[in-house]
This record gives C-alpha cells, sequence and structure tokens, in this order.
C-alpha cells in the first residue's frame, strides 16, 4: 500500500480518527498534568472528606471533581493514575510484541518440531490464569508496578505469537521465499527481509488492540490490590476504595470509571480502525 492511499484511508476511517483523537487526548491531559495540577496527589486533607464536585466554578485551583474518603483531589489522582496506567500498558505492550513476534516467526518459518514445542508452550501458558498468576507473584515479591510488569508479560506475547504464526505460514510458501532458499540465502536474512517486513500490519494491530485489554487487566489488579501500591493513585484502586460511599459520594467511582471506560473505547476505535486502514481486502 502506497503511503498516499494509506494516509487516505487514515482520513477516511471514521473510527481511527475517533481512537487517535481520545488517545492523544488523554495522553496529553495525563503526561502534562505536572504543569497544572493544584494538589498533591497523594496527601490526605480531611477537612475535604468527600467533598463534592466544584466543577469549573474555581477554575483549575478547586477540586474539580471533588475529593475522596481521605481529602485527596479526584481529577489529580485521576491524571496521575492515569499516566501510570498508560506507562505499564506501553511498557508490557512493548515486551509481548518483541516476545510474540520472536516465537511466532520461530514457529511459522521452521515449523516442525520447532514449531509443535513452541505452541505446546502457548498452549501451557495459556492454562496459567492471569490473576492466580499475580496473586502468586505478589505474595513472594510483594506489589510493585515492576512486578505487575512483569506479571502481564508473562501471558501476553500469546496471542501476537499466534497471530504472526499464522501469517509468517502462509509467506513461507511463496515463490519468492521458495526461490530465495533455493539461491542459498540464509534463513536469518530471509527472515528479516522478506517475512518480517509482511507481518509487521498484523502485528501493529493486534498490538494496538492489546492496549485497552492491558489497562483494564492492571485496573482490575489494582482494584483486588495486586497492582500499583498504595498510596499511589490508580484507577482501579480508586474504584476499590471508593465503592462503599457509591451510595453518599458517586464521584469518587464514577468519575475513574468512566476515565477507564473512554481510554479502553479509545484504543479498541484505534485498533479496528487500523484494521480497516490495513486490511488489504478493503478496496475503499
Amino acid at each position: 500500500m502506497s503511503r498516499k492511499d494509506f494516509i487516505r484511508r487514515m482520513r477516511k476511517s471514521k473510527l481511527f480518527i475517533i481512537g487517535l483523537a481520545g488517545i492523544l487526548a488523554i495522553a496529553l491531559l495525563c503526561f502534562l498534568s505536572p504543569l497544572f495540577a493544584q494538589f498533591n496527589p497523594t496527601k490526605s486533607e480531611l477537612s475535604n472528606r468527600l467533598l463534592e464536585p466544584e466543577w469549573f466554578s474555581k477554575g483549575l485551583g478547586g477540586h474539580v471533581f471533588g475529593c475522596d474518603s481521605m481529602g485527596r483531589d479526584v481529577l489529580t489522582r485521576l491524571l496521575i493514575g492515569g499516566r501510570t496506567s498508560l506507562l505499564i500498558a506501553f511498557s508490557v505492550v512493548i515486551i509481548t510484541t518483541l516476545i510474540g513476534l520472536v516465537i511466532g516467526l520461530l514457529a511459522g518459518y521452521y515449523g516442525g518440531v520447532m514449531d509443535l514445542m513452541l505452541m505446546r508452550v502457548c498452549d501451557i501458558m495459556m492454562a496459567l490464569p492471569t490473576l492466580l498468576l499475580a496473586i502468586c507473584v505478589v505474595a513472594v515479591m510483594g506489589a510493585s508496578v515492576t512486578n505487575l510488569v512483569v506479571v502481564l508479560s508473562i501471558t501476553g506475547w500469546i496471542m501476537v505469537a499466534r497471530v504472526v504464526r499464522s501469517t509468517v505460514m502462509t509467506i513461507r510458501n511463496s515463490e519468492y521465499i521458495k526461490a530465495a532458499i533455493v539461491l542459498g540465502i540464509p534463513n536469518y536474512k530471509i527472515i528479516f527481509k522478506e517475512v518480517l517486513p509482511n507481518v509487521v500490519s498484523p502485528v501493529i494491530i493486534t498490538a494496538t488492540q492489546a492496549f485497552g485489554g492491558m489497562i483494564l487487566t492492571e485496573a482490575s489488579m489494582s482494584f483486588l490490590g495486586l497492582g500499583v501500591p498504595a498510596p499511589a493513585p490508580s484507577w482501579g484502586a480508586m474504584i476499590s476504595d471508593g465503592r462503599e460511599y457509591i451510595a453518599t459520594a458517586p464521584w469518587v467511582v464514577i468519575v475513574p470509571g468512566i476515565a477507564l471506560m473512554l481510554v479502553v473505547l479509545a484504543f479498541n476505535f484505534l485498533g479496528d480502525g487500523l484494521n480497516d486502514i490495513m486490511n488489504p481486502k478493503n478496496k475503499d
């Protein structure tokens, strides 16, 4: 696909535009929050306990989304927690994509015994419940961001590996691959120069779609106390801490819940949009 066609499809895809705009807006707000955040996200002020949202009546100097049960500003914790979630998801997706790419390339290109062994490893990893694995890791190593990244990375590469393997197995039987083998070109050169460029599109689509799932999984683990350790803010922990006040102070749960929903939805839109754009069967 030419660059001109790619740009034309991007402009035409509403899902891609909505998803990209939403992600950029959320990322900018989260990462630029130290420039305009007025409150300490971990400092408790019991005089402001469960303070109702002041919206923008006092500008950014007020508690726009109110305060939680410890008197901490919800907006500040929301933005700092969002930054943490995005960084964790980005780290996990990069790690799992690289691992899945290597395993998928090896299994799909060489086939035979190597394919059988690597795919059985995939089956074993799929049988490991992520939450149960997280509990075991936290029990042994303690709750931390690093341990959370490790837990999510252990099982997150499987989908990428399967997608790459399926694509490579199709490419391996192509005439130009057979010709390269007959000419005596080393396998590593064939993999990197001929096979790898053809799997970039499905890998990008799979990785983009995995972002939303990783953020949701991180929030679920933080909700259970297995993620970002307190008092550092996390969307899952904010929802967990505020659930007992949902009847009297619903904003402490609704605000992080809506933020989580919007981020996951934006990444899903972006992934679906990229799928439409990079799909060779799409003639629009």
